[in-house]
């Protein structure tokens, strides 16, 4: 199996998908927490910031001193914007369940201060973004709305049947702001029907990377240095909950294909066009 390919595997508790390897110049964990009423699951932040998305169900956080209660409630992820959590280093972090819950934890190595930060779903950042088949819907839950967060933009975007993301193709693979800015990434997806499939483009610019994978529900890629555009199956939505963390700056910059940056103008002529 290729090393940034991750099967989706997932049971009742914690599901540690992918823990970064820091000696491998690593940043990412994610963890997925499948919790059913009066459960619980505690970790300690250490010397990482955490991004706590709840993806289902109703759950309480609380962080160090600071508890919030009620949060989420949406069925599934298809089921409009997250409530998110973000969490400083140094903390104690606990999450109680008040019905079948499903909460994604993200971490990256910080030195972030300041408490922690509840995010509503009227605060997540909704856009629609693309023409034709490669419009997507984009909600940012954690980005420039968290003052404190150092390391992690997360956030999540939803491709209907047939429709292309991450399009034009972009990376953010070497630190060349304000055109680009190096940071790891992690996609997770969810697909509606849940027998459907996506398929992952991974390439670069002399195509010494030349990958693709067929994504499937509760699937994770981690991204390479690479471009990744991504397209769902017809008769198929697919989700992906995009995970990203800034090796020395968390501003998002990336550089689009310039074989394919093209399809900018395509789609200003498309809304002249009315369509």
């Amino acid at each position: 199996m290729a090393k940034n390919f991750i099967r989706g595997n997932l049971t009742r508790g914690l599901n540690a998908v992918r823990t970064a390897d820091a000696a491998g110049d690593e940043l990412i964990d994610l963890f997925i927490w499948r919790g059913e009423a009066g459960g619980q699951v505690e970790i300690e932040t250490e010397g990482k910031e955490f991004g706590v998305i709840i993806m289902s169900g109703l759950v309480d956080v609380q962080c160090g001193q600071q508890s919030f209660r009620e949060l989420g409630g949406r069925a599934s992820v298809f089921a409009g914007p997250a409530t998110g959590v973000w969490a400083p280093p140094g903390v104690t972090l606990r999450i109680a369940a008040s019905s079948l819950c499903e909460v994604a934890l993200c971490a990256a190595p910080s030195r972030a201060e300041g408490g922690p930060q509840l995010v509503t779903p009227s605060q997540v950042v909704h856009k629609t973004v693309g023409n034709w088949n490669w419009t997507r819907d984009v909600y940012t839950i954690i980005g420039d709305n968290v003052a404190h967060a150092r390391r992690l933009v997360i956030g999540e975007t939803i491709n209907l049947p047939g429709n292309w993301s991450s399009y034009p193709p972009h990376k953010h693979t070497v630190d060349d702001y304000p055109f680009e800015v190096r940071m790891e990434e992690v996609y997770h997806y969810r697909v509606n029907p849940d027998q459907g499939f996506g398929v992952q483009c991974l390439f670069n610019d002399s195509m010494s990377i030349r990958e693709a994978y067929i994504v499937e529900d509760e699937d994770t890629v981690v991204i390479p240095p690479a471009y990744h555009p991504i397209v769902a199956a017809p008769g198929y939505q697919v989700y992906y909950l995009w995970i990203l963390a800034g090796y020395t700056d968390r501003r998002m910059r990336p550089r689009d294909d310039a074989r394919h940056a093209w399809v900018h103008a395509a789609g200003q002529m498309a809304r002249g066009m009315g369509f």
